[in-house]
């Protein structure tokens, strides 16, 4: 299976029809039909590392100041607890928390409520662990990689630029300088082969702009999860990219 990074930026997305959305919906046209789905989103970032395995998770809206429209947009794709504790041993011996209160935050069903609409697939979800540095998380995915062999979908959600407290509400059209060199930076070493200690996607904090680009790190670091579950030379595509608000980035990434 094919492996993606999605930029999922505003919530209102869901709710939208837009050059975004739709990339997202021809994917889920276009790619083969997976048996189930792993997702990983910059929202649920948590100390240590947990794996929904309820049968059916609840649908979490983590925003607020919304339209009530999107309050009301439930995905109640099922859950796989099969799968889950694949995930729990396949990540050993990391410990992995099989976990029954989170569920699916918007990270995850805004951008697959438009690949699969009828969220008929088996989904779940992996958090970030906030305490682990960027090649520890790129490492998971290498682990995470024996996946895609069964038939599951690694689907991770997050901006590769992701300043909130930059957004240009006037002018929203431009973006910042630092934004578009940081967006250029990922773009330009996504091909890159070598260790986790030599890739600059990796080691992205040395880059000049990466901390206005990502004042913190959750909503980048879902990106090194694909990136790790790169098998030797396979193609590295981008289905569709843009700077939205100035300072997010709607990058995405797809492997395989």
């Amino acid at each position: 299976m094919p492996a993606l990074f999605l930029g999922h930026g505003s919530p209102m997305n869901v709710l939208e029809d837009n050059r975004y959305t739709r990339a997202w919906q021809q994917l889920g046209e276009t790619l083969p039909r997976p048996r189930a789905i792993l997702a990983i989103s910059a929202h649920w970032y948590t100390r240590g590392t947990a794996v929904t395995a309820m049968h059916q998770p609840r649908t979490i809206h983590d925003f607020g100041g919304f339209p009530q429209a999107l309050f009301d947009v439930h995905y109640p794709a099922p859950g796989s607890p099969a799968l889950a504790q694949q995930v729990i041993e396949v990540l050993a011996p990391i410990a992995v928390q099989a976990d029954s209160e989170w569920g699916f935050d918007h990270g995850s069903w805004g951008v697959l409520a438009k690949m699969y609409p009828e969220a008929d697939i088996p989904l779940i979800q992996l958090s970030i662990d906030s305490t682990q540095s960027a090649a520890w998380h790129f490492e998971m995915g290498r682990k995470l990689a024996a996946l895609r062999d069964e038939g599951v979908m690694i689907v991770a959600s997050g901006n590769v630029v992701h300043n909130l407290r930059m957004i240009r509400w006037q002018g929203a059209e431009h973006a910042y300088p630092w934004a578009e060199n940081f967006n250029q930076f990922v773009r330009d070493n996504l091909h890159f082969q070598g260790s986790s200690a030599q890739h600059p996607l990796v080691n992205y904090e040395q880059h000049e702009s990466a901390k206005l680009a990502n004042p913190t790190p959750e909503h980048y670091l879902p990106l090194l999860y694909i990136l790790g579950t790169r098998i030797d030379d396979e193609p590295v595509t981008v289905p569709v990219e843009g700077m939205e608000m100035g300072a997010i980035s709607m990058l995405s990434v797809q492997i395989g």
